[in-house]
């Protein structure tokens, strides 16, 4: 009689160059079930993942009174043992498919070598079993997709195939490190629904998000972690409904989903933690319009030929101290109207306005560079991702020296300017001479912010500034960002997927599909009373915490066919 797929995880421990970073860690994962580590950034969630299927990384020291799976003692395998274990037994689904699949070869390739690896079939099944494969994780037009490589694909596309990989030998276990984090609402839902499959066909699931209502929809079980040490562990219902300790409860306060629009989420920088202490008063829907978009449209030239429009007929004022937020589905085309807002795109149609003179338009409407260049100074962005934005070989203090140099701050005012950016974005001052890798991931954001707001903007654009945050730091970010537009009068275009972040951020949201606006109203009133049936979809995506109201039951969405033209990242940064 076989041994059950059993996870045993007793007493693990893990250290690097003599420093623990995870402490006497044990659980017990059974077949069909799935258990949740949540925590913030370095708590030990992803270490832990890694060391069961061993990779915790260069130098690391693990140590467990038992480290097992199906039977077999994982501490006593060989690199040979790892590797026959690894895609057969463990499926790891990573968190970055972009970084994660091979950017010159066609996901189809990539799964294909996961069954080449292990001998599964031969030339002609294994073909089939990719596409097999793909369409059980919902990939549209799967025999396309498998010729594609991964900048050929939209974010959710590229998760799928990601999983199909993972999924290829059917293990038993799959670890999934943060698979919905940056993904829509829509596309998170349908990542959510394959996962689920995972349990239900009777496997086992290990899950790592800082998302406390994705990890409501899958766990039965759920471990937080803090320090590397757990501070709290049980039934999924439990944990997240009636916390025990306090960190735990921290972390469920500072969902921004949970509390009003105006309320502090972070108990940092005075706040209550409880949403309980309210943010300075918000601009009124009178103060001055300081951009105008009027009608914009952008096309492109397919990889087939085909022309696509992305963006059609998109228009929208943004006033003093008030916040816009964007949301849609990848490919709807939120980036390329931020680019356009920018200058860093011209637009086919339609003109923007900024500061009440032309900014940017299509044929005689065209403005040239050296006219924008006036008020460049005076619009600025906050990207998803400041570490691939950033001079990896820059100090911080570089970094903020380089955006005064551009907004024409003599040098010998500068070091006295840096100091007041770190002040105002709650970083010390000692972090200047710190390069981006050396800080952690809401660190990096602060100094993103501190360089936005260096040449005192009035309109900042933020593409998706929160989403690879947990949700402690997003938090603080968050209270950041509002503070600091109470006290300077900022102006936000806010794009995010994360439907709770903006209905947190935003006085008015405007939701896009297939490059057009399908609803526009101020944000109570989008979230409460939705007018268009796609945004009503799109809110009854978005997964719940317990005790906070039922999701709204919706038919499926039509499947994701656009292809994405162009990887938007890269071309933004070549843009920068």
């Amino acid at each position: 009689m076989s041994e059950p797929k059993r996870l045993i995880v007793e007493g693990l421990s893990i250290e690097f160059a003599g420093q623990s970073v995870v402490r006497d860690l044990s659980f017990t994962l059974e077949p069909g079930k799935t258990l949740a580590l949540v925590g913030e950034s370095g708590s030990g969630k992803s270490v832990t993942a890694r060391s069961l299927i061993g990779l915790a990384g260069e130098g690391a020291r693990v140590t467990a009174r038992r480290l097992s799976y199906a039977g077999r003692d994982l501490l006593a395998l060989s690199e040979r043992g790892w590797r026959d274990l690894r895609g057969r037994e463990i499926g790891f689904v990573l968190q970055d498919a972009l970084v994660s699949l091979d950017p010159l070869r066609p996901v189809g390739k990539e799964i294909l070598e996961v069954l080449q690896t292990h001998g599964w079939g031969d030339r002609v099944s294994r073909g089939e079993r990719v596409i097999e494969l793909l369409e059980t994780v919902g990939v549209p037009e799967p025999r396309l997709r498998a010729r594609q490589r991964p900048d050929q694909l939209s974010g959710g596309l590229r998760q799928r195939a990601l999983i199909a990989s993972a999924l290829a030998m059917n293990p038993g276990l799959v670890i999934a490190d943060e698979p919905t984090t940056a993904l829509d609402a829509t596309v998170q839902a349908q990542i959510l629904d394959v996962l689920q499959h995972i349990r239900q066909r009777g496997d086992s699931l290990l899950i790592i998000s800082h998302d406390l209502a994705v990890v409501a929809q899958l766990a039965d079980e759920v471990l937080v972690l803090r320090h590397g040490e757990v501070v709290e562990q049980g039934p999924m219902e439990q944990v997240l409904r009636n916390p025990r300790h306090a960190y735990t409860r921290s972390l469920l306060d500072a969902v921004p989903a949970e509390h009003a629009r105006g309320t502090r989420l972070s108990s940092a920088q005075g706040g209550s933690g409880q949403g309980a202490s309210a943010l300075q008063a918000r601009a009124g829907v009178d103060s001055p319009v300081l951009l105008k978009a009027t009608g914009l449209g952008k096309r492109y030239v397919g990889p087939d030929q085909q022309v696509r429009q992305v963006v059609d007929g998109v228009s929208f004022e943004l006033r003093a101290g008030r916040t816009l937020g964007i949301v849609g589905e990848s490919g709807s085309g939120k980036t390329t109207v931020a680019r356009i807002v920018l200058g860093l795109l011209e637009p086919d149609a339609g003109a923007v306005q900024f500061l009440n003179v032309p900014w940017t338009g299509a044929g005689s409407g065209r403005v040239e560079e050296k006219t924008r260049r006036l008020h460049r100074r005076d619009i600025s962005v906050i990207y998803q991702d400041p570490l691939s934005s950033f001079d990896p070989r820059w100090s911080v203090g570089q970094i903020l020296a380089d955006a005064l140099d551009v907004a024409g701050m003599p040098f010998e005012q500068q070091r006295a300017r840096i100091a007041q950016l770190l002040h105002e974005v709650r970083l010390p001052v000692e972090l200047s001479s710190r390069r981006p890798l050396q800080l952690s991931g809401g660190q990096r954001q602060r100094v993103a912010i501190a360089r936005a707001i260096a040449s005192n903007p009035k309109v900042i654009i933020c593409d998706e500034p929160v989403s690879a945050l947990d949700v402690s730091v997003q938090a603080q970010v968050l209270d950041l960002l509002a503070d600091l537009q109470a006290s300077l009068g900022l102006a936000y275009l806010f794009i995010s997927h994360d439907l709770g972040v903006i209905r947190h951020v935003s006085d008015e949201v405007l939701v896009m599909r297939h490059g057009q606006v399908v609803e526009r109203a101020p944000v109570e009133t989008l979230f409460d009373s939705p007018r268009h049936e796609y945004t009503r979809r799109l809110l009854g995506a978005v997964p719940r915490l317990p005790g906070t109201g039922a999701t709204l039951v919706v038919p499926p969405l039509e499947p994701e066919s656009a292809v994405l033209l162009f990887d938007e990242s890269r071309l933004w940064k070549i843009a920068i």
